[in-house]
């Protein structure tokens, strides 16, 4: 399916950023219409996303904009100024805490506020928690329905707090607590990508199917999976399933 958003070129970090002007629409699912922008680094990923939510006269949803990296995102979401983003956690350029960071101005227009909702692969506490304290209105997985993220776009429009049923315990926990987080060294050595891959074969993936989760190859999960045990001084993949299970990460 052809991709009305999408415009090819190029940025200081790579990739392919699109916007489209805004457009009006007669809207659909009752006469509900909201403006989206699509931000997530996995192109296949996005399309999937736009042939499931962006059939404007059925759903209300149009999608005005995608981006696949921060710099790009915050271009496109300033140049479009959607109702809401879709952000995804783990992007480079910093991830979908510095967007929110970039964009705090937006989410603060009283008149025109831009609203948040991260949609990711990760259900990992520290990142359901770092999106939120950054002003994301909700948090869902990837697992998610495409009659479920409609609904939930529309919600987070109107202004409510929307989570996967799970998740909303781990922002509870977090805003209940006065206390700080504890430092992990350790953790802080890997990146964001390495982290989801390290979840993953602790869940006690294949590589195959951590490559199908992630939109990455296995060459790729392989190189990752050698760079956490070097870095964390594991020799394998059930030192490795030891080390997040008493971390608490599986």
């Amino acid at each position: 399916m052809s991709d009305p958003t999408d415009t090819t070129g190029t940025n200081s970090t790579g990739g392919a950023a699109e916007a489209a002007e805004p457009a009006m629409s007669a809207g659909g699912a009752g006469g509900r219409h909201v403006r989206v922008v699509l931000v997530d680094d996995h192109r296949m990923f996005r399309t999937g996303v736009q042939a499931e939510i962006g059939r404007t006269e059925q759903t209300g949803v149009e999608v005005v904009g995608e981006a696949a990296d921060v710099d790009q995102a915050v271009t496109v979401i300033t140049a479009t100024r959607p109702e809401v983003v879709l952000l995804d956690v783990h992007l480079p350029g910093g991830g979908g805490v510095e967007v929110l960071r970039r964009c705090a101005p937006l989410m603060a227009d009283a008149e025109r506020p831009v609203r948040f909702l991260a949609l990711s692969v990760s259900d990992a506490a520290e990142d359901v928690i770092g999106v939120i304290r950054g002003g994301a209105r909700g948090y869902v997985t990837k697992t998610i329905t495409g009659t479920d993220l409609v609904d939930s776009i529309f919600r987070v429009q109107e202004g409510d707090a929307v989570f996967s049923p799970r998740l909303a315990g781990f922002v509870l926990d977090a805003f209940a607590s006065t206390d700080a987080p504890p430092v992990d060294e350790d953790m802080d050595r890997l990146t964001q990508r390495e982290r989801e891959v390290l979840r993953l074969i602790a869940r006690g993936y294949a590589y195959k199917e951590i490559a199908k989760q992630l939109f990455i190859s296995v060459k790729t999960v392989e190189s990752h999976v050698s760079a956490v045990l070097r870095k964390l001084q594991l020799s394998n993949r059930h030192e490795l399933t030891r080390w997040a299970t008493a971390r608490r990460l599986v």
